[in-house]
């Protein structure tokens, strides 16, 4: 395994509907393909992910709400 870290961040404001819809392709992604694949500097990069992992689910409400998942291995 590489030393370099890899280090991807992302960030877009959409519709309710579209955020669902890019969550199902990540979903779609790591159960078909296991992995997920992305784009960095024009370049297509592909993450291996193992059959088992852990999932947090972090659910903050108040003036600015949030849930956030985490999928770590």
């Amino acid at each position: 395994m590489s030393d370099e870290l890899l280090d991807v961040t992302e960030e877009a404001t959409l519709s309710r509907e579209a955020a669902a819809a890019r969550l199902r392709q990540l979903a779609d992604q790591l159960s078909r393909h296991n992995a997920v694949e992305f784009m960095r500097e024009g370049v297509r990069c592909t993450v291996k992910v193992p059959d088992q992992v852990r999932m947090k689910l972090e659910i903050e409400v108040g003036e600015e709400s949030e849930i956030e998942f985490e999928i770590s291995w």
